[in-house]
């Protein structure tokens, strides 16, 4: 059954060891750096046991991301619930509890790839899916290596703990130690799937392993960057970064003990690598994060429609164009969701049901890096000077000398002062806020570098069917055909 958001918050107050600004962290759930987050992820707990979208974000008791689709309604169904998640941060939060749940349901569509002549993982990643299904846990996980030498392979690193390996292995299960990023929002999960997405070179096998344990397991630390919600003055002046600074986190285990049960992938680098892409997991991250793409999108040029209004410029031709562009941006990432949908493809010869479309989904990444700093750039033009020169907080407004001056000098026709403040404020927390580069940056990275991404789209793409046309055109002629001149 699904849990309510005070469950789901109780559940975060297991003792997990988060570290910031040099000090412990002792509740996540009350610490002024995560407390907002934490409310606002628990309202997506809330809104799956509310009248109004219980049908829509659940089924068979459970989050429809832990569904593994059978059809191409499944898949619209699933994509329906993201969309209302999405919602919820306005595109945000982007590693909610239904990212990870995606991944899982991938692993239990294809277990057959998680079993390997050393080591057989199928059960376990099969039992992971449905305790986390059943439990209606957040997952997370920790898949990069730490940029210290990309030159080296891990086994290679000057030192041997720089990444997660083996140390030790014992009856019950094996001692790991080193350290994984980016833990976006790690720290706010139930548990956290360990592992690596990018390839390993074949001596790595002592860092060839998977594993998923609870984000409170002994010796597991979560080092967090700067939190922009602790930053942040009032919901008023920094209404993003106040409510939905999911944070990114370094994790280090010191000498984490991992049952074996707990254990995917061990000892073995194509299985480490291909559980997430000759499994649905990855596409099944790609259909979360495109809906939640182009929830965003939607919600950066609602911004733009209110700024232009606000500044009574909406009707000047190149505003208005500029408008035109940012809703063509906007299609654009619908298009790509949708499409990934209509081109699905079985997985193990419909034994694991069905996925998102390949091609489409590895295309919707590469856009969707080009198509969000040239949407923001888009916004930021239109919104000229007003979202710099602001009054430093809503105290202003609130004084009673300093009121009066805000409210002559910051307004427009239509908008008096107090509602023109809130939306530069707002367009600012989207735009060009510490915040704002934190997503920029997000969104040009979020699936990888792009040397990695568009490389592989040449090996996934349909590179044939274009050669085939471009040949079929150049065999249509010879050299001793001769085109009359005129």
């Amino acid at each position: 059954m699904t849990r309510s958001g005070q469950e789901y918050l109780a559940s975060l107050r297991d003792g997990r060891e988060v570290w910031l600004d040099g000090e412990r962290v002792a509740d996540v759930t009350r610490h002024a750096a995560f407390r907002n987050t934490a409310a606002s992820l628990a309202r997506l707990y809330d809104l799956a046991q509310d009248p109004r979208y219980a049908s829509v974000l659940t089924a068979d008791g459970a989050h429809r991301a832990f569904k593994v689709p059978r059809s191409y309604e499944d898949l619209v169904e699933r994509r329906r619930a993201y969309k209302v998640w999405a919602e919820s941060s306005f595109g945000f939060l982007g590693r909610t509890p239904d990212y990870m749940a995606g991944g899982a349901a991938g692993f239990a569509a294809a277990p057959a790839v998680f079993t390997t002549d050393g080591f057989d993982g199928a059960d376990n990643a099969v039992a992971c899916h449905r305790r986390l299904a059943e439990g209606d846990l957040y997952p997370t996980f920790t898949i990069t290596n730490p940029q210290i030498d990309r030159t080296k392979a891990a086994s290679e690193q000057e030192e041997d703990d720089l990444v997660v390996r083996v140390v030790a292995e014992k009856d019950g299960g094996v001692v790991v130690r080193g350290a994984k990023m980016i833990g976006t929002a790690a720290v706010f999960g139930n548990e956290v799937v360990v592992g690596t997405i990018e390839p390993l070179a074949p001596q790595d096998v002592d860092h060839a392993l998977c594993f998923s344990v609870p984000i409170a397991t002994p010796g597991l630390k979560f080092l967090s960057r700067t939190s922009y919600e602790a930053q942040a003055r009032s919901v008023f002046d920094n209404p993003l970064s106040s409510r939905f600074d999911e944070n990114d986190a370094l994790l280090v285990c010191d000498d984490v003990f991992v049952p074996w049960e707990r254990v995917l992938t061990y000892r073995n680098v194509d299985a480490t690598f291909g559980m997430w892409w000759r499994t649905p997991a990855y596409v099944n991250f790609v259909h979360q994060a495109a809906t939640r793409f182009w929830t965003k999108l939607e919600f950066l040029t609602g911004i733009a429609i209110l700024l232009t209004k606000a500044n009574n410029t909406y009707q000047l031709p190149p505003v208005t164009q500029a408008i035109g562009r940012l809703m063509g941006r906007v299609a654009q990432a619908k298009a790509f969701v949708l499409a990934a949908e209509a081109s699905y493809e079985q997985v193990d010869g419909g034994r694991g049901g069905v996925m998102p479309g390949k091609e489409i989904s590895f295309a919707q990444r590469i856009v969707a890096g080009e198509l969000y700093p040239a949407a923001v750039q888009e916004i930021k033009t239109l919104a000229g000077g007003g979202v710099i020169q602001l009054p430093a907080s809503a105290e202003d407004l609130l004084h009673p000398e300093l009121g009066p001056l805000v409210r002559k000098y910051i307004r427009s026709p239509g908008h008096p002062a107090e509602d023109r403040v809130k939306l530069l404020k707002l367009a600012w927390d989207a735009l060009g806020s510490e915040f704002a580069s934190r997503h920029e940056q997000y969104e040009r990275f979020y699936h990888g570098a792009p040397h990695v991404y568009l490389t592989q789209q040449v090996w996934e793409g349909d590179t044939d069917s274009c050669e085939a046309l471009a040949r079929a055109c150049l065999s249509g002629y010879a050299l001793d055909e001769r085109t009359p001149r005129r």
